[in-house]
């Protein structure tokens, strides 16, 4: 039996879960269109906590979501997964975010290309099969209308996340379908985490950093021009 918290703060939604076995037994969301990750994370882990009835001495691991994604919400999600790790001496699992997001929807047959929106034209992406075998690297790439074509020539192509939305109008071939509404999730990384888990598949809980995929680059602010 394992118990593991799973904590996932890649995109504006803030997840939070405890599950046993894979199976999820209190799970606390939040997606409000902003990234309130610093406000409501450490809330919500002591709610499921409660909820669950179980005491972090009984957590067996923490589970992270790794990216790619927003590089604050990574960072506040990973700095409280390791503090656990280090406060209650738990194993740190992490859980690459798009194949997370990919076991958001299930089909018989087809390609599953979970995005994650990298600003403007650009995303984050993977392309998965339909057992969630992944067929292709991850990429930070500018969509434009011959994105994925390879893909789309001979298969229904299952675009989601919140980079799929924006490339509505541009990918609009015949086998591209767009699944709204979906993000990535501690719902999902629950068996993701379990099954790693059984194979001790784990991370060192003092070297391990966030996968940005992108540096971190800020963009300083215009100066305004004096006013007399």
């Amino acid at each position: 039996m394992a118990i593991i918290l799973n904590i996932e703060t890649a995109t504006k939604n803030c997840s939070v879960s405890i599950a046993k076995d894979g199976v999820v037994l209190v799970i606390k969301e939040l997606n409000n269109g902003n990234y309130s990750h610093a406000e409501v994370l450490h809330p919500f882990i002591l709610d499921v906590l409660q909820e669950a009835k179980v005491t972090t001495e009984e957590i067996d691991a923490v589970a992270v979501s790794k990216g790619p994604g927003s590089y604050t919400g990574l960072r506040i999600g990973v700095s409280a997964a390791k503090g656990l790790c280090f406060a209650f001496d738990k194993p740190l699992i992490s859980i690459k975010t798009l194949e997370s997001l990919a076991h958001a929807v299930s089909v018989d047959k087809g390609v599953i290309i979970p995005m994650l929106d990298a600003r403007r034209m650009e995303v984050y992406a993977a392309v998965y099969n339909e057992n969630y075998k992944q067929i292709r690297d991850i990429k930070a790439e500018i969509i434009d209308e011959n994105s994925f074509s390879e893909y789309l020539e001979t298969n229904t192509v299952y675009f989601l996340g919140d980079g799929a939305h924006k490339c509505k109008e541009v990918i609009t071939h015949k086998n591209a379908v767009f699944v709204d509404n979906k993000f990535p999730s501690a719902k999902e990384m629950a068996q993701l985490s379990f099954d790693k888990y059984k194979k001790n598949d784990i991370e060192d809980v003092a070297y391990f950093e966030p996968f940005y995929l992108k540096d971190f680059v800020v963009i300083p602010e215009k100066k305004k021009k004096p006013t007399f």
